[in-house]
């Protein structure tokens, strides 16, 4: 007998190539059923039909199976352990990438803390939603998104914008933005630095693992991974990675 929700999770893949199957699949289910209920439909079958004829229908599942929420500077401690490794360590040029980047905040967090200590940084930013990359492209941000951000760097790194504060030319000018599949697309090479926060806890652990083994052969030896704290990761040995402050890894071999 044929599964509905992995029927479900192949139309999906076929509609927009996005692969839910590397998803956990209690979480992902949940929040798709929620989503099928909520829109009035009995089951997948029948919500899969309707999103092949409701371009609005598919956008919104997109959104709700691509996480995307995030701040500057989320958990503050972690990013003042970043900067100040960064400080010790970073020579320009600096090659970043901010992997999941989601609508922005975190590849911005980075060039504002490369503007600080005089980095000159090149910072690709990638994410599987293309709508999510023009949002961070345009760089508006509600307060709530800035909570974390003092009124020193709100007043250097921000201007008002009409619907909350738009992240300065001089940082914007710092981040390229383009679409990446971490699974499925080739990652780039000699990076000095990879964040990618709170985004593999979504992830089932062979996908997890083989992501971390991507990232690890596209860091330079001495390279480090920054990752999120409710990240709690296993095997990174094996992959030349040594945690050397809270929730940062550092490369250890050669490629």
């Amino acid at each position: 007998m044929l599964d509905p929700y992995l029927e479900f999770v192949e139309h999906i893949r076929r509609l927009t190539g996005i692969d839910l199957i590397h998803y956990k699949r209690p979480q992902m289910e949940r929040r798709l059923a929620h989503l099928r209920d909520r829109r009035g439909f009995s089951d997948f079958s029948s919500y899969a039909a309707a999103l092949s004829r409701d371009a609005s229908l598919l956008r919104e599942l997109v959104d709700r199976v691509t996480i995307q929420v995030s701040e500057f500077f989320r958990n503050p401690d972690r990013w003042a352990d970043l900067k100040a490794k960064l400080e010790v360590v970073a020579a320009s040029p600096f090659r970043a990438w901010s992997a999941g980047c989601a609508h922005g905040e975190e590849p911005y967090s980075l060039a504002i803390i490369c503007a600080e200590i005089g980095l000159e940084a090149d910072i690709l930013a990638t994410d599987l939603d293309e709508r999510a990359l023009q949002v961070a492209a345009r760089g508006v941000y509600s307060p709530h998104a800035l909570t974390n951000v003092s009124r020193d760097r709100l007043q250097r790194f921000f201007e008002p914008a009409p619907d909350g504060w738009r992240v300065s030319l001089a940082i914007r000018r710092r981040v390229r933005f383009e679409r990446h599949d971490l699974l499925a697309d080739p990652y780039p090479r000699d990076l000095d630095l990879i964040v990618c926060r709170n985004l593999l806890i979504y992830l089932t652990d062979a996908a997890k693992q083989r992501i971390i083994a991507g990232f690890s052969q596209a860091l330079k030896p001495g390279g480090h991974l920054f990752v999120g704290s409710t990240e709690q990761l296993v095997g990174m040995d094996s992959c030349g990675l040594r945690l050397v402050a809270p929730f940062l890894y550092q490369k250890t071999d050669g490629p």
